[in-house]
This record gives C-alpha cells, sequence and structure tokens, in this order.
C-alpha cells in the first residue's frame, strides 16, 4: 500500500461517525448489513448516512454489493488488514538493539 492509498483511508475514518459506521460493518462480519439495519444500529439519519457510507466506499474500506434492489454493504476486510499493516510496517525501526 502506498502513501496517497494509506491516508486516504485513515482519512475516510477520521471522523465519528464513519468510524462507528465502519465498526458497525466489521462486527457484522462478511454478511453485511442493509442501509436500514445500519441506520437502526448507529441512530445516523438515512441521508447522512448514504453520505458516510459513499465515502467510505471511495476510500476502498467499504463495498455496496447489489443484488437486485437490495444493496448490502460490507467493510473490505483486505482492504482494512492492509490499512493497519501499513500503519505498523516499520514498528520501532529505529530502536537501537543492544548485544549483551
Amino acid at each position: 500500500m502506498d502513501i496517497v492509498t494509506a491516508t486516504q483511508g485513515f482519512s475516510a475514518i477520521g471522523s465519528e461517525p464513519r468510524m462507528e459506521v465502519l465498526q458497525t460493518l466489521v462486527k457484522a462480519g462478511e454478511n453485511g448489513l442493509l442501509v436500514g439495519d445500519i441506520q437502526q444500529r448507529t441512530g445516523i439519519p438515512a441521508s447522512t448516512l448514504a453520505h458516510h457510507l459513499k465515502f467510505l466506499a471511495s476510500a476502498g474500506l467499504v463495498r455496496a454489493d447489489k443484488k437486485g434492489r437490495t444493496i448490502t454493504n460490507r467493510a473490505n476486510f483486505d482492504h482494512l488488514k492492509d490499512l493497519a499493516a501499513f500503519i505498523l510496517e516499520e514498528c520501532c525501526a529505529d530502536v537501537e538493539t543492544t548485544n549483551d
């Protein structure tokens, strides 16, 4: 993952409502949730929720899978794992090791 993609991902979860939506979808697992279910669990109004889902989807954190007239929103677990790995990939790289 490059720094631009990582920045977009972290920016997308940079608000409390979007973080709440993302956490709700993560809790739902691969089954995902319909917009009404997300709205019921978060209390976010439908129009605002649509905006947050679009923002999360544009950063690749959420997938909206359409089947007929039904749209199921799912967390993009692969992208979330890559994002977490990005922030940790150089963990402790500057820590000096000492040989006793």
